[in-house]
């Protein structure tokens, strides 16, 4: 009986095994074949790339978090509520023709935090800002060759809900544009006024400069990412020039929902002479004396393509 039931048993595993096998290579045929098929795919999605026409499109990053305490004496604000809030977009719109193009961008990054120690009748219990970024952009372009052209830009960039235009940066300029590869495009203009816009004019001033831009932007399966870097560069001043250099990336991870990480950095010494008057007392009184630090930002949460 024992010897029996032991041949019953090694007969059930080899059944088992030889089954598992065969799966496995039915697994591996049918992979073989979506690999092959998705391979297509892409070659069809690039001749579609390719095709003149419109291009659209847009990502952005959410984040957030919400709390309440009630009686946590650990801490030192035992009855509090708190959070913050965050998002950012970033969306284009592209013209791409045989003989020109015409190349629409928006990127922005905003976020709220709140802290209420409800012990405290007059403290702010209310959201309120603490990034606050806004770009906008259109470039055209009249092709000369495959790679280079004659273009227009105009950028602007301000702050939405803390001292909207104040400042505000519009620059506009013509020069070059290179498109060495699909994605990446570089704008060299040596010819651009940067009209500052400012209730300080003894900070902020206007001044003619060149205009470097390069941006890359795309789509690599889940992966959306995006780089800008933007910098003025002025003729009257090194204190009048700037820099700005924005990423995102996002990661699908189910449908349209995934991860995001978005990060920036920007040098600009008005700004900084500006924040420095304003304190009391003032901490610089001219360019010379300001302490123009690298500003940053970053934002991490769930992700959205649009």
């Amino acid at each position: 009986m024992k010897k029996l039931l032991f041949i019953f048993l090694v007969g059930i595993a080899s059944v088992n095994a030889q089954t598992k096998k065969e799966l496995q290579a039915q697994k591996a045929e049918k992979q073989a074949t979506a690999n092959a098929a998705q391979a297509e795919a892409n070659a069809l999605q690039a001749k579609i790339d390719a095709l003149p026409g419109w291009r659209t499109g847009a990502f952005g990053t959410i984040g957030g978090s919400l709390s309440n305490f009630n009686n946590w004496y650990a801490q030192g604000a035992p009855n509090n509520a708190s959070g913050n809030l965050g998002f950012t977009l970033n969306a284009y719109a592209n013209l791409i023709e045989e003989k020109f193009f015409w190349r629409n961008s928006l990127s922005t990054n905003l976020k709220w935090v709140k802290l209420d120690n409800k012990d405290i009748e007059t403290d702010d219990d209310s959201f309120n800002p603490t990034t606050d970024v806004f770009n906008i952009s259109s470039l055209y372009g009249r092709n000369i060759t495959k790679t280079i052209a004659v273009s227009g830009l105009m950028e602007y960039r301000t702050t939405l809900l803390d001292n909207f235009n104040d400042p505000g940066y519009l620059d506009l300029g013509i020069g070059a544009t290179w498109t060495p590869i699909q994605n990446l495009i570089v704008v060299i203009h040596p010819l651009n006024y940067n009209f500052v816009f400012s209730d300080n004019d003894t900070v902020f001033e206007s001044s003619l400069g060149a205009k470097i831009v390069a941006d890359y932007t795309r789509q690599i399966g889940a992966i959306n990412f995006k780089s800008n870097f933007s910098t003025f560069q002025s003729y009257k001043s090194s204190d009048l020039s700037n820099f700005t250099w924005t990423n995102s990336f996002g990661y699908t991870l189910w449908k349209m929902i995934g991860v995001g990480f978005d990060f920036g950095l920007r040098s600009n010494k008005q700004e900084a002479l500006n924040y420095a008057l304003a304190q009391t007392p003032a901490t610089a009184t001219s360019f010379d004396d300001v302490d123009n630090k690298l500003q940053t930002y970053y934002t991490v949460g769930l992700s959205y393509k649009f």
